[in-house]
């Protein structure tokens, strides 16, 4: 399957003739290069602009590979790019740059900016991944998302939504603990604080993120700030006494006395691929729904629910960036999609059904006026 890689450039114009050529090159080209000179917005309507993306790694957090180097990420930015095309529409250009200096690539996306409509973030380590999109969003007037941040916290959101309605539940009075605090914990934990959850207790490595903890990086301190109302300190298994919800988004393990002590009942999405923090056949003791990151399981979280479709939408709106509602909005387009026809192993769609794209391209291109 990966012989030769997975694209291929095609043209969308016949050249069967002399006339073909002179229109479709010089002399006939030089006069839409002249009118977009005079207008740049132009480059959207005469250009493949409005329905390209780039997708831009420096290798340095791919999969659960870790820092394997842009070379070895480009079978995966080859496939992230397949993705945009089978299931959006949109056409994907994978660029693993050779620097993991946050200045250099910075700099780098942005003077490659004028040949895209947006920028997609992927498999950039946290804490750099912030400070990188961050940046690039403030100077760049097209979308800049980083999918292993946002495009996991839609597809958690959503599928928490579907599981909290299965269960006849109050999202906003879930006890949620959020095992990890790089790029995914972050923006699951900022995600479902908007959708209205107000109890978050974040774990790293070391325990909960509380106020009192020394030696936090600023970003968990902001975290820190962010969340734990209650103050809870400790071990994840303290942060997961009478917790109703667990998202694991650390590749760490989760000892299965820890789970036990959560309410009766709970929701536990082991989202680290390929080994879960919590084995799918010991969370179902305990939990009355369970989703990991495996397509061999059900209820698998797979980003690919999220970013075509956003994409799609913030290219038809010609959005200048990806704004906090339609992210919101796209994870209740994908909840959606599902809502049906729930049961505990289907609360969010297949990666393969044909209408998340189209739903979530819509809520997004909507939420963006």
């Amino acid at each position: 399957m990966h012989e030769g890689g997975k694209l291929a450039v095609a043209a969308t114009i016949p050249l069967t003739s002399p006339e073909d050529l002179s229109r479709a090159y010089t002399p006939g080209v030089a006069e839409v290069s002249r009118a977009i000179a005079d207008d740049p917005s132009l480059a959207r309507r005469y250009t493949w602009v409005a329905n390209t993306v780039a997708v831009v790694t420096d290798g340095t957090a791919v999969l659960g590979l870790g820092d394997i180097g842009p070379r070895g990420a480009m079978p995966v930015m080859e496939g992230k790019a397949v993705l945009f095309k089978q299931f959006a529409g949109v056409d994907a250009v994978p660029i693993c740059l050779d620097t993991t200096d946050p200045d250099e690539i910075v700099e780098t996306v942005a003077r490659l900016a004028p040949s895209f409509g947006g920028i997609n973030l992927e498999d950039i380590s946290a804490p750099r991944c912030f400070d990188i999109e961050r940046r690039l969003d403030a100077r760049l007037d097209i979308p800049v998302f980083h999918d292993d941040q946002h495009g996991t916290a839609v597809v958690v959101l959503a599928a928490l939504r579907n599981a909290v309605r299965l269960l006849d539940r109050d999202l906003a009075g879930l006890r949620v603990v959020v095992s990890g605090a790089g790029a995914a914990g972050v923006a699951v934990t900022r995600m479902l604080a908007a959708a209205g959850v107000a109890d978050l207790v974040v774990c790293d490595s070391r325990g909960v993120l509380s106020g009192d903890r020394s030696g936090l990086s600023p970003v968990k301190a902001t975290l820190a700030a962010e969340t734990n109302p209650r103050g809870v300190t400790g071990s994840m298994a303290d942060a997961l006494r009478g917790a109703d919800v667990l998202i694991g988004v650390s590749g760490g393990r989760i000892d299965e006395a820890a789970v036990a002590g959560m309410a009766p009942d709970p929701i536990v999405f082991a989202l680290a691929n390929p080994t879960p923090e919590v084995h799918p056949d010991v969370a179902h003791r305990y939990a009355a729904v369970v989703a990991t990151g495996r397509s061999d399981f059900p209820n698998q979280i797979n980003n690919v629910l999220a970013f075509p479709g956003i994409f799609r939408g913030a290219l038809d709106a010609n959005a200048r960036t990806i704004t906090a509602a339609m992210k919101l909005a796209a994870a209740d387009a994908i909840a959606a999609v599902a809502a049906d026809d729930l049961r505990p192993d289907r609360i969010v769609p297949s990666a393969l059904d044909p209408r998340v794209a189209p739903a979530v391209a819509s809520a997004v291109a909507a939420a963006s006026d």
